[in-house]
C-alpha cells in the first residue's frame, strides 16, 4: 500500500508490520452546498484526505494490519466531532458564553418570536 500515513517496519519477531506515521492530523469541516458537511484532513498544511479514505475504505479491515489503527481512529473521531460542532456553532443564532439558565430563557424567547406571528395569523384569518 502506497500511503504517506502508513510506514512498514519490522517487529521483534522479524515480521513486517504497519504503523501510522503520525497522529498530528488537523480536521476541518465545511459546508459545500449539500446538507452534510465535507470533512478535510491536513498534516503539516498538506491535505491528506485521500490517504485517510484509502486507509478507511481498504478492502481489508485496517485494524487487522495496522498496529496502532484503533488509537488513530479514536483520535480522528474526536477531531471530526469537534470540527463538525464548531461548524454548526458558527451558524447558530444562540449567543455565545451564556449560562445554561440564560440559554433556556433565550430559547423560550426565540420560540415565542417564531410562534406569536403564526398564532396571530390563525386568529386573524378565522
Amino acid at each position: 500500500m502506497n500511503n504517506t500515513l502508513i510506514q512498514q517496519s519490522i517487529n521483534d519477531a522479524g515480521m513486517p508490520i504497519y504503523k501510522m506515521t503520525t497522529f498530528d492530523i488537523d480536521v476541518v469541516a465545511r459546508l459545500t452546498g449539500g446538507i452534510a458537511p465535507t470533512i478535510a484532513y491536513f498534516h503539516k498544511e498538506k491535505e491528506v484526505t485521500d490517504d485517510i479514505r484509502a486507509i478507511r475504505f481498504h478492502f481489508d479491515n485496517p485494524a487487522s494490519y495496522i498496529e496502532d489503527y484503533n488509537k488513530f481512529q479514536s483520535m480522528l473521531f474526536e477531531k471530526e466531532q469537534r470540527a463538525i460542532n464548531e461548524l454548526y456553532e458558527s451558524f447558530s443564532i444562540k449567543p455565545k458564553n451564556m449560562s445554561s439558565g440564560m440559554q433556556l430563557i433565550w430559547s423560550f424567547f426565540v420560540f415565542l418570536l417564531i410562534t406569536v406571528p403564526l398564532i396571530l395569523a390563525v386568529f386573524i384569518l378565522k
